[in-house]
């Protein structure tokens, strides 16, 4: 498992498309956040804080995931390499496990810079340091399990396709359906308690709790359960390869 989540951080870094994928989602965020006049510039919010980020970042994510976990599987399949990996002494579920991990750092790494942010924003305040760090780092927490929750639905939608823009596509489409998809459903319903039933089997009605600082059990399982489910996805349509 160590030596293909090795083998994908060594490879992002050895072409000129991942790290380019970092920088522009910072440059991406830098220029809302900061540049470009509308509801996500710090200036323009009125308040210290970092809310307007923290509603930004899990769409630039429905782009940086996709683009980095594109290639997991799908240029295995099309180089012929997955079915060598496949007959090594490796079993499917660390295999996949290595693919997510690898993945899964690089959008840490992506998400570490951002952290200037808050020394920004703490500093802009009416008193410098009057920020609540507790609910930036919850804020940041939930960013995490969005994150691993994108990143198994990009692994899985790589192995659909060899074709990578293919894949790529399709992880936007999924993930931003589990994202927006049942809240865009519940708001056609007039039912209060069937709507919010509803609107609770996508992922922005868990990210937005936990964002405002509620850090609820059901949140966290209910994130690790995607994880689960489309790691387990993954596996299946690997094994029906092997």
């Amino acid at each position: 498992m160590f030596a293909i989540f090795k083998r994908e951080i060594t490879s992002f870094f050895t072409t000129a498309t991942g790290p380019l994928a970092l920088v522009l989602f910072l440059l991406v965020n830098g220029l809302f956040l900061w540049v470009f006049k509308g509801p996500y510039n710090v200036f323009d919010y009125g308040f210290a804080e970092l809310s307007a980020f923290f509603m930004l970042a899990p769409y630039i994510f429905l782009i940086l995931i996709p683009g980095l976990s594109m290639k997991s599987f799908s240029e295995e399949m099309k180089l012929g390499t997955l079915e060598l990996l496949l007959m090594r002494p490796l079993s499917p579920w660390a295999l996949v496990l290595g693919k997510f991990l690898g993945i899964f750092i690089l959008g840490i790494m992506a998400l570490i810079p951002t952290t200037i942010y808050v020394w920004s924003i703490s500093a802009l305040g009416t008193e410098a340091g009057n920020f609540d760090f507790g609910l930036v780092m919850g804020s940041y927490f939930g960013m995490l399990l969005l994150l691993i929750a994108y990143t198994s639905i990009g692994i899985f939608t790589s192995t659909l396709s060899e074709n990578q823009i293919v894949a790529f596509l399709l992880a936007i489409l999924l993930s931003l359906f589990a994202y927006l998809g049942f809240e865009s459903i519940a708001a056609l319903i007039t039912n209060g308690s069937l709507s919010l039933f509803i609107e609770n089997f996508g992922m922005k009605a868990h990210y937005e709790r936990i964002g405002r600082g509620i850090i609820d059990s059901r949140d966290v399982v209910y994130f690790i359960s995607i994880s689960i489910f489309f790691a387990y996805l993954t596996l299946t349509r690997l094994k029906q390869r092997h």
